[in-house]
């Protein structure tokens, strides 16, 4: 056969393979999400999660240990209050769940990134991520509480805020806010493009953030439309954005790719607590090599177009890259 151009030259081993690959991953781009409750002594599986615990401030230690252990310096807090209101007043309480675990963690790891998710589901009686009028959640209302939220983790030491809220603005108002406050540098990673999605079960469940009555797709976007994620990810760039997140990742790779063919700024995809539980069933019927698909997930998030992947495997996927499983 007479054929000049032969794909199958550049598989031909392991180190040629590694020579040519066109995606790399460090552990500098992973996130770890850790839910942190109130309490002490705690360090209590999540069913839906297995692996996946929720840990009392004087335990999170543990956690943040084998993180940077591992190779992953970052993660996101995820607070879960022994008290919720109306209002959730607990989300910018000078002495939440959030704010005093990033003192904790500030002064016991000086060299781990901390990001806080901005948002008021876990802290409202009603479980929507906003002030109600009515059974509606009221936007122009909200802004004022994600804005004091961000302002408050901030004081306490969150090196970046994440709000997840997908109010209208809300990037501008948090943004505006922070800068008042003197924090100029705190980088905003807005959850731009997030999908309502089923993918979020386990989640509710390991933050006991479910809704009370109806569902969150007046705010969260419509799984349909890329459009509309494109257009949303535009507008908190436009508004100060810093990093710009999809969220979920494994079903909506096609919008990373999207958005970051029209931004120019980081774009992160968060595999959500859906993703990690499928992946973890599969492994424990036997159907899957859970490790191998760990692996090919993020590299599917990172081949997209991914700067930044947010995970529940985190742990795992920098071990396979210290062992050059993948890289």
């Amino acid at each position: 056969m007479d054929m000049t151009i032969r794909p199958r030259r550049l598989r031909g081993n392991e180190l040629l393979r590694k020579m040519v690959r066109e995606t790399r991953v460090d552990a500098s781009s992973l996130i770890y999400p850790i839910f942190i409750k109130e309490g002490s002594g705690i360090r209590e599986e999540i069913p839906t999660m297995p692996g996946q615990y929720r840990y009392s401030i004087d335990r999170m230690g543990e956690k943040l240990q084998s993180l940077l252990d591992a190779g992953v310096s970052s993660v996101m807090f995820f607070g879960i209050p022994d008290h919720k209101d109306e209002v959730g007043s607990g989300a910018y309480a000078e002495d939440g769940i959030v704010q005093k675990a990033l003192r904790q963690a500030k002064k016991e790891f000086p060299k781990m990134y901390l990001i806080t998710d901005v948002c008021m589901c876990e802290y409202t009686s009603h479980g929507h991520c906003g002030v109600l009028c009515g059974e509606t959640v009221d936007n122009d209302r909200t802004l004022e509480l994600l804005a004091k939220t961000a302002v408050s983790h901030a004081r306490a030491g969150a090196d970046m805020v994440a709000p997840s809220d997908m109010m209208d603005g809300r990037v501008a108002a948090i943004r505006a806010a922070l800068d008042a406050e003197g924090f100029l540098n705190v980088p905003i990673m807005s959850y731009a493009v997030k999908y309502a999605s089923a993918f979020y079960g386990p989640f509710r469940d390991a933050a006991g953030s479910a809704p009370a009555f109806g569902d969150r797709k007046s705010y969260q976007m419509d799984y349909h439309n890329s459009r509309e994620g494109i257009k949303e990810a535009l507008l908190d760039v436009e508004e100060g954005a810093d990093i710009i997140m999809v969220k979920p990742a494994m079903s909506y790779l096609d919008m990373v790719a999207k958005i970051k063919d029209l931004t120019d700024v980081p774009i992160a995809s968060y595999s959500v607590s859906g993703e990690y539980a499928m992946i973890k069933a599969g492994a424990q019927l036997g159907y899957i090599d859970e490790e191998k698909i760990i692996c090919e997930t993020a590299i599917s998030a990172f081949r997209a177009g991914c700067d930044i992947y947010l995970t529940y495997f985190a742990e795992e996927i920098a071990t396979c890259i210290r062992e050059g499983k993948i890289g």
